[in-house]
This record gives C-alpha cells, structure tokens and sequence, in this order.
C-alpha cells in the first residue's frame, strides 16, 4: 500500500527543503519515493490558462483553484510509488478571505495516511522570507506570521478529523533541518 503523506507548513517555514531531504534520506534506505509538488502540479495545469506565475494561482478565481486543485489530487491519487509526499499549503490567502488548501474532496481524492505540519518560529519564518529572492513572497509582520502558524494548526488537526489519520508538529528551527528529516522519515517507516 502506498504511503501518502501530506507535509504542509505556511510559506517560509522551510517545508520544501525538509522534503527533499526525506526523500533523499528514504531513497538512500530503498524506499520508492516520490514528491507530488502540489502547487507545482496545479501550475503545470494552470499554463493552459495563460498563468505564467507560480504565485499568480492565489489570485485565481475559487473555482479556478477548485478545478486545477482537483486535477493535481487526482494526479497525485495516481501515484504508485511505495511513499509519496504531498508538498502543500493549508490554505491560500486570496482577495475573497482563506481558502483551504486541503478541502475535503481533496483529502478524499488522495487518502492521506500521515499529515505532518511543519513549523518553526515566526522570528525565523520573518527572515527566511526576507531572504527568499525565488518567489514572490507577501512580506508580513511577525505577528501576522504568528496567526498564520495558529490557524495552521487548526487546520491539521481538522484535517486530522475528517481523514482519520494522525498529524505530527515538526519542528524545523535554524540550523535543525537534519533533525526534522530525521523525525519524519521515522514517522513514515514506523509500522
């Protein structure tokens, strides 16, 4: 049976990095792993409507996000590989309020068997994105920042409910990026 792990964690939080790792570290054991960028495979889809701008999918209308967030978990449902990771976002700041980034259908579609949120502190979050020149990231305040990791948690232990799966908090502060590798990749191997 196919492990699928949904990693989220709010933009800045070191998500991406830490996946790549596990998946690293889990092929080096023998494991068949895959990364399902989620945004990625919504973007890939979302060329078709003249998006040439990863950041660009937010401003996208509800239903244009439902539809291309439909298309990307069926893609990722498709995957056969023995753990596949779910790269995402909770939700999606847009111009009409917080749209969850894992609806229900979408957690349907894909049956997770592990969610894992990663976190750090919004001091670091606040200067990663400084720093980040890759994206086109919305500039925060720490207290903003400081919300997003609350509603964050919210939301995994919601998702949590619905799918009937467990969720982890791990944590991914400066320089304890090994650590956070470590801790997932013992979650998914555990039986």
């Amino acid at each position: 049976m196919t492990k699928r792990v949904i990693i989220v964690g709010i933009p800045g939080v070191g998500k991406s990095t830490v996946i790549t790792n596990v998946q690293s570290l889990l092929s080096q054991r023998g494991v068949d792993t895959k990364i399902a960028e989620f945004g990625k495979i919504m973007f890939d889809e979302a060329r078709i409507m003249s998006i040439h701008n990863r950041d660009q999918l937010r401003r996208l209308s509800i239903e244009q996000q439902r539809t291309l967030q439909e298309m990307a978990a069926n893609s990722i449902n498709s995957l056969g590989n023995d753990v596949v990771l779910v790269d995402t976002h909770l939700f999606i700041s847009t111009d009409n309020g917080f749209y969850p980034g894992m609806p229900l259908k979408l957690l349907e579609i894909i049956n997770p068997t592990h969610l894992v949120l990663i976190t750090a502190t919004a001091e670091e979050i606040h200067k990663r994105r400084e720093s980040d020149s890759s994206r086109q990231r919305d500039l925060i305040s720490i207290d903003h920042i400081n919300n997003d990791l609350r509603l964050s948690e919210s939301m995994i232990s919601a998702s949590s409910i619905i799918t009937g799966c467990p969720f982890y908090l791990i944590e991914n502060n400066t320089g304890q990026v090994e650590r956070a590798t470590d801790a997932i990749c013992k979650i998914i191997l555990s039986k």
